[in-house]
């Protein structure tokens, strides 16, 4: 028999012998042997563990950092002793160990390139390829102090009512950048918009009382989107409260209150009045006459006659008709002598 040796479909080294025996050898001359690379990176293949709830992430402070300032990165979880591990694309930080249910990344001496979107896992140290899922993101952004601080205006000023419709107006001075609306107290921008020329509005209809707080703006080139301005000067947005009627014209709460008050002394002065003459006339007080020359007797056994307080008129006694009776005539007696 006939062998055939080939290579691969390579017809150039095709060898043929005849067997001679019970083995057929084929010499190959000038071997070059195969040439392998150095073996590439090593790449680490990780399961998600869907029993790990995923973990949360902060910044310390929040919003904007300045160039060459420093941020804490805060990851936290709901298991004890685990390994917590921070992402940013492009950029690989150490793990941290944590006894506890959180662990703090610190960056110091922020520059250009740490600006960007972090998130953080964790996994156990016995299983380093076991890992929760990632958190939800968090913005590092880096404020440039070269950039003109922006200007904000708000329409219609003063007190809001209840279900206006609010427009805040943001203006800078650079083109092709995107504004940022920040209100006081919440950690993310609350909303963004692409300019029309120069400035950008952003409308709050129906407002109501949880819009009510101070608002500040930003911009940020869109070719840059983690490199900010510096925010505007803030604006105080006043929304009126429902349950609160509105004073009269030239009436603020200080002088409403003195009057309120002054009209509960003087309610009270009259109901303390009418009680004491109500008293003095159970007992029979005898009323003292105005004039020592006049003297006068009041009947023993006779009940007060009181006039209407709703119609306005004066309370009287008949010890007092008759004390008015004897002065009239006791002037008519002396003007009569003196003639």
């Amino acid at each position: 028999m006939t062998f055939l040796l080939d290579n691969d479909g390579n017809l150039n080294v095709l060898q043929d012998t005849e067997l001679a025996g019970d083995v057929v050898q084929f010499p190959i001359c000038n071997w070059d042997p195969p040439v392998w690379s150095e073996p590439g990176n090593s790449m680490e293949l990780v399961v998600a563990e869907p029993s790990y709830p995923k973990p949360s992430i902060s910044l310390r402070p929040s919003g904007g950092i300045s160039l060459g300032g420093a941020v804490d990165v805060r990851c936290r979880g709901q298991h004890r002793g685990v390994r917590f591990v921070l992402n940013k694309e492009g950029r690989h930080f150490a793990p941290v160990d944590s006894d506890g249910f959180e662990a703090v990344f610190p960056i110091s001496n922020v520059r250009w390139d740490l600006g960007g979107s972090y998130s953080c896992s964790y996994h156990s140290r016995s299983e380093p390829f076991t890992v929760s899922y990632p958190s939800d993101p968090v913005e590092l952004v880096v404020r440039d102090p070269s950039f003109p601080r922006p200007s904000i205006f708000l329409n219609p000023t003063g007190v809001t009512s209840p279900g206006s419709d609010v427009t805040i107006r943001c203006q800078g001075q650079l083109r092709d950048v995107r504004f940022f609306l920040h209100k006081a107290g919440h950690l993310n921008p609350q909303r963004h918009m692409d300019p029309a020329g120069d400035g950008a509005e952003f409308r709050i209809p129906t407002v109501g009382r949880q819009h009510g707080g101070n608002y500040s703006c930003s911009y940020r080139p869109r070719s840059e989107p983690f490199i900010s301005s510096q925010p505007s000067d803030p604006v105080q947005l006043v929304v009126a409260d429902r349950s609160e009627s509105p004073a009269p014209p030239g009436l603020t709460s200080p002088t409403i209150a003195r009057v309120s008050a002054a009209a509960a002394v003087l309610l009270l002065l009259f109901v303390a009045f009418v009680c004491f003459r109500k008293t003095r006339a159970r007992k029979g007080a005898t009323p003292r006459p105005s004039s020592p020359m006049v003297a006068l007797k009041v009947p023993a056994h006779q009940d007060p006659i009181y006039a209407s307080i709703d119609e306005g008129k004066q309370l009287q006694t008949p010890a007092e008709d008759d004390f008015f009776q004897n002065a009239k005539a006791y002037s008519m007696r002396k003007k009569n002598a003196q003639r």
